[in-house]
This record gives structure tokens, C-alpha cells and sequence, in this order.
């Protein structure tokens, strides 16, 4: 009888030990599991900020609407209204064709401009009794103080910031920015060897005008 109450005590122990073996395991499988999906999770998110940095150029976390400065100048830069970007490009390129290729010279075209507008002007107005018409509305134009000194204050702050670089690299603080300020002067001496001031402003002007749009198409 002694061996017969002994045998379910030791089945007993034996069954509580091996649910605490098989219990361990199952809670350690579940951390395992839940480790491999945290890292999982985090591999995954670290993919996607990479291909967020891949998307876009160096890394840039901002559009190039704002990077531009927001407003009707980026808007212009980046097409947003083709027809007033349409017609700055094609008012640049015909200001180079009669300076560079047809080499008028800007008092001579100002002064044709003005004299073929007057004549235009003077003659309708005089023309408009005799042909029963009415005169030509020609507009008021006043510059705004407000636009002048705007722009004003943003040449000379942009001026002052030029000096304050100059002074700080004439002072050797900076080495990166020495060596940086040194081969872009080279290069836009270089570039000047090679055209004029003209076509070099009209490079610049079509590079400006057209690598941001190409960069956020």
C-alpha cells in the first residue's frame, strides 16, 4: 500500500517539473519570437528611412518649395505657372539673341524701344480725333516704397553677409570654407576665360531655371 501511495506522489513532482521545463520553453520561444519581430519592425523602418534618404538627394527631409525660400519666386522657379515661367525664359533668351548674337548694346536698345513706344503713343493719341476713337489708356506706373526698401534692405543684408564670409576667411578660421570660396572663384574665372559676362549669366540663369523643376519631377 506504502508503494502504491508513493507512485502517483512521484507522478505528481515529475508532471509539475516537466509543465515547468515545457512552460520556460514556451516563454522563452515567445521572447525569441518577440525579439525577431522588434527586429523585424526595426530593420524594416531603418529600409524605409533609407529609401526615403535614396528618394531624396543627400538626404533632404524638406521639399524643394520650401528649400527655395516658399512664396511666388519658387513658384516661378519651379513652373507652377507655366505661362509666366514660359515667359521669363523666353523673355531671358531673347535679351541673349540681341546682346550676344545680333550685338546690339543696351543704350541703343533701350533708346529704340523707347522711341518706337512714343512714336506709337504720340501718333495714335493725335490719330483718335480724326478716326473717331478713343485715346489710348495708357497706365500710371509709380514704383512702391514698400517693394524698393524690401529690396533694398535684402541686397544689403545679402552684401553684408558676402563681407562678413570674406573677413571671416581672410582670418584662416575656417579651412573648408577657404578652399571651398578659392575653386569656385577658379572655375568662374575659368568660365569667364571661355564666354562673356552675358552668356555666363545666361548659363547660370537657365541652370537655376531648369535643375530644381528636373530635380522634383
Amino acid at each position: 500500500m506504502a508503494e502504491h501511495k508513493e507512485e502517483p506522489v512521484l507522478e505528481s513532482v515529475m508532471d509539475k517539473i516537466s509543465d515547468k521545463f515545457h512552460g520556460g520553453d514556451s516563454s522563452s520561444s515567445s521572447d525569441s519570437d518577440d525579439e525577431k519581430k522588434k527586429k523585424g519592425s526595426s530593420s524594416a523602418s531603418s529600409a524605409e528611412a533609407m529609401k526615403a534618404k535614396i528618394y531624396r538627394l543627400f538626404g533632404r527631409e524638406r521639399p524643394v518649395h520650401s528649400v527655395l525660400g516658399g512664396g511666388k519666386p519658387a513658384d516661378l522657379v519651379l513652373w507652377r505657372n507655366k505661362k509666366i515661367s514660359g515667359g521669363v525664359l523666353a523673355g531671358a533668351t531673347t535679351i541673349w539673341l540681341l546682346f550676344e548674337v545680333m550685338e546690339y548694346h543696351l543704350l541703343t536698345l533701350v533708346c529704340h524701344c523707347l522711341i518706337l513706344s512714343l512714336a506709337i503713343l504720340f501718333l495714335w493719341s493725335n490719330a483718335s480725333t480724326f478716326i473717331n476713337k478713343s485715346p489710348p489708356n495708357i497706365p500710371e506706373v509709380k514704383i512702391p516704397e514698400d517693394a524698393a526698401v524690401n529690396v533694398a534692405h535684402t541686397l544689403r543684408y545679402e552684401i553684408n553677409r558676402g563681407f562678413a564670409t570674406l573677413r571671416e576667411i581672410g582670418h584662416g578660421r575656417d579651412l573648408k570654407k577657404f578652399l571651398i570660396v578659392i575653386a569656385g572663384l577658379w572655375l568662374l574665372s575659368v568660365l569667364g576665360s571661355c564666354c562673356n559676362f552675358l552668356t555666363l549669366s545666361y548659363i547660370v540663369f537657365m541652370v537655376l531655371y531648369t535643375v530644381p523643376v528636373l530635380y522634383e519631377k
